[in-house]
């Protein structure tokens, strides 16, 4: 039988990136994130399967031993720094969700041309020297998900920036249909979340205890 508590500490994030991803596709407005946004967000929606996966698995005994309880606070703290490097080594990148690229690439061709009249198009790819940047689309189809993606890691910063504010400004004023698969998305999430507090509501001493154990109080 699982455990309650780290079915809950594994599946909860998750469970609520799910939830989170599904009520976005079933707006019927584009919805634009920063990729270190958009990356974080699944970092955290991981955290659980890590903790109670790799983390708990190697966790070392000598510093149980010194630490005790602490060592969790170590290790969330070395998760969290992890995370933050891989981060700041992504490459720029610009996400929307909720639109196929049909519905985006007009909405694309007329914030390329106001940002930076000297921007060229080579079939995916955009360069638009005066800001500083050059990008390619990615187009997941099957999730209605759009993907701006940097073709090098020397960009600048504020082209970025300002990219991101003009095509968040211009998605503002497009409506599209909702996207099908967001009742899927609510749905497993929704059995995610009743899987937890069903399994915790059945065993509460098992979670309890489980949670010392984990903690070794």
């Amino acid at each position: 039988m699982i455990d309650p508590f780290r079915l809950c500490l594994a599946l909860g994030p998750l469970a609520v990136y799910i939830l989170l991803i599904g009520t976005i596709n079933l707006f019927r407005r584009p919805f634009l994130v920063s990729g270190t946004r958009d990356a974080a967000a699944l970092g955290l929606a991981l955290s659980g399967l890590m903790i109670v996966g790799p983390i708990e698995l190697f966790c070392p005994v000598a510093a149980t031993l010194r630490f005790g309880s602490g060592v969790w606070l170590l290790l969330v703290a070395l998760y969290g720094l992890g995370l933050a490097f891989v981060l700041l080594t992504l490459r720029p990148r610009l996400v929307v969700y909720n639109v196929a690229g049909d519905e985006l690439r007009p909405v694309l061709a007329d914030v390329v041309t106001r940002l930076d009249a000297e921007a060229r198009w080579a079939g995916e790819s955009v360069s638009m020297p005066n800001l500083g940047i050059q990008w390619h689309i990615e187009t997941v189809t099957t999730m209605r998900n759009v993907s701006l993606v940097a073709t090098s890691a020397n960009q600048s910063a504020q082209g970025w920036r300002r990219l991101e504010l003009a095509l968040g400004a211009a998605l503002a004023r497009l409506e599209v249909p909702r996207n099908p698969r967001a009742v899927g998305l609510l749905g497993a999430g929704g059995m995610l979340i009743a899987a937890v507090v069903l399994s915790i509501a059945r065993d509460p001493q098992t979670v309890a205890q489980s949670i010392f154990e984990i903690l070794r109080l």
